[in-house]
């Protein structure tokens, strides 16, 4: 079974998010950011029915419910980095990601709305 991501430090996590804002993230703040959140995601949703996915830096799983070991999961969350950090900080409303075509979410238990933000 892999490792279980971690969050990130408070101060790694502020440095991270005031680069992002700026506009002055490198690839090494987008995947501390991206790691971090998915980590404070699988905190507060734990179980293994969703697969939420954001390449090319991690995926996990998340949320009660049928389980999943192997294949395609049946329900999986796709977006990318920034658009992960955006919904995670509040920046962007889920729906409003999902129905822009930035995040594609298919099969049960992929509306991420009650987790969210995760600041």
């Amino acid at each position: 079974m892999p490792a279980r991501l971690k969050p990130a430090a408070p101060a790694d996590v502020a440095a991270a998010l005031a680069r992002v804002a700026d506009a002055t993230a490198e690839r090494a703040d987008l995947k501390l950011l991206v790691k971090h959140f998915l980590a404070v995601l699988e905190t507060r949703a734990p179980g293994r029915s969703v697969e939420v996915r954001v390449p090319p830096y991690a995926a996990v799983q998340v949320i009660e419910g049928v389980r999943h070991t192997r294949g395609t999961p049946p329900a999986v969350v796709e977006t990318d980095a920034a658009t992960w950090i955006a919904v995670a900080t509040g920046e962007l409303a889920w729906l409003d990601a999902v129905e822009a075509g930035r995040v594609q979410a298919s099969g049960e238990r992929t509306d991420l709305t009650s987790y969210l933000p995760l600041r």
